[in-house]
């Protein structure tokens, strides 16, 4: 049944609890509350790979990701919307954010032409002309049927000249203009704009005051985990964050591993996207508490432990790392099924207990056992 429009709960954001810069909060959408910090996700072409939604709903995520660019190429927005939008055909019916397309435009597409009216390109899959300009975007966002959507913006590499990256940085200031008047007045969804600015401090705090003065629902931190060391990025968050309106959330996209994301809570972000834990997990590898595993290495072909005795995942704790090291090396799905879950499993256990530790102002403390379990690991050594 349709809701009606009246009755759909506004996009509204509520900090709960705060401990140094680390922010405890949740997010009202009339698809559900998203509890923050949050990581979404990644569901790139409509499926979070090799896991059902019901999977990924009960391991506690409250909001998935979705990509413009892949589900404008296929099977694309338009037949999506007619048959009811992103939510009913993939089978999701929490929050969903969508990405404007426009790091995977610059990354994956062939033969693009930018512009000041957008870009142009060819698909990466059968080589079909596209425009994508900024109004486009929030059009085949809009006929997704997202709950938060992305300003389309220009995502260049580091490190990279000043003069490219602010001609980029004013670009995108321009396109987040555009973007917030095709959005127009959506009570109940959710437009960002994206900080840009490369690593550059003036640049990123005069797109940041740009974007706040939009009055836009929330703010997005672009332009990073793209070859940057993780001191530049941390640098970049000191700096950026607190130019950001308190009362908006903070998404910090395309971030990453577990150490990142602990330390960008810790700088004041609420929202964290990455396709790191899916695609680790079909590639053999496993996070858990006690770091980052490889389950291709032969070291594991005849241990009988689980990845985490302790872990409330059944992919964690029932079966052995002999058995996952034969189902990768054999290149046999399960394998890769199994670690996902696992893996999308303890990126959640780490948003709940730095949720936990926040309101008990033990955020520090939290921060330091969870880098002392990494460190540590718990294989013998050779």
């Amino acid at each position: 049944m349709t809701v009606p429009m009246t009755d759909k709960t506004p996009f509204r954001f509520e900090v709960l609890a705060t401990d140094a810069n680390a922010r405890r909060g949740v997010i009202n959408t009339w698809r559900g509350d998203i509890r923050t910090p949050a990581f979404m996700p990644v569901g790139t072409a409509g499926t979070v790979k090799a896991m059902y939604m019901d999977q990924v709903r009960d391991l506690g995520a409250d909001i998935i990701l979705g990509n413009t660019y892949h589900l404008m190429l296929r099977p694309g927005a338009e037949r999506i919307a007619k048959l009811g939008g992103l939510h009913e055909f993939g089978g999701w019916k929490g929050p969903i954010l969508t990405d404007s397309g426009g790091f995977q435009v610059m990354s994956l597409a062939a033969l693009r032409k930018l512009s000041e009216d957008g870009v142009t390109f060819k698909s990466h899959v059968d080589g079909t002309k596209y425009d994508m300009s900024p109004e486009r975007s929030i059009e085949i966002q809009g006929l997704l049927g997202s709950d938060i959507q992305m300003q389309l913006d220009e995502c260049i590499a580091l490190p990279a000249e000043t003069d490219e990256i602010e001609r980029a940085m004013e670009l995108s200031l321009r396109w987040a203009e555009r973007s917030a008047i095709a959005f127009g007045e959506q009570p109940e969804r959710a437009m960002f704009g994206i900080v840009q600015g490369g690593d550059n401090e003036r640049l990123r705090l005069r797109s940041a005051s740009v974007l706040a003065g939009m009055g836009l629902k929330g703010y997005s931190i672009g332009g990073l985990a793209v070859g940057e060391p993780q001191e530049v990025m941390l640098r970049v968050l000191d700096f950026t964050c607190p130019a950001l309106p308190e009362e908006k959330p903070r998404y910090l996209m395309g971030v990453g591993k577990p150490d990142d994301i602990i330390e960008g809570i810790a700088r004041g972000v609420d929202m964290f996207d990455c396709v790191m834990p899916t695609r680790a997990g079909r590639h053999g590898q496993a996070w858990t508490r006690f770091g980052k595993l490889n389950l291709k290495n032969s070291r594991h072909a005849d241990d009988p432990r689980p990845l985490d005795e302790q872990s409330q995942c059944p992919a964690a704790r029932d079966y052995s790392r002999a058995y996952l090291h034969h189902l990768v090396r054999s290149n046999e799905s399960l394998g890769g099924m199994l670690l996902t879950w696992s893996n999308l499993n303890y990126y959640q256990e780490v948003m709940q207990g730095a949720r936990d530790a926040i309101e008990a102002g033990r955020y520090a403390d939290y921060m330091a056992e969870c880098k002392e379990g990494w460190e540590r690991g718990d294989i013998p050594p050779l």
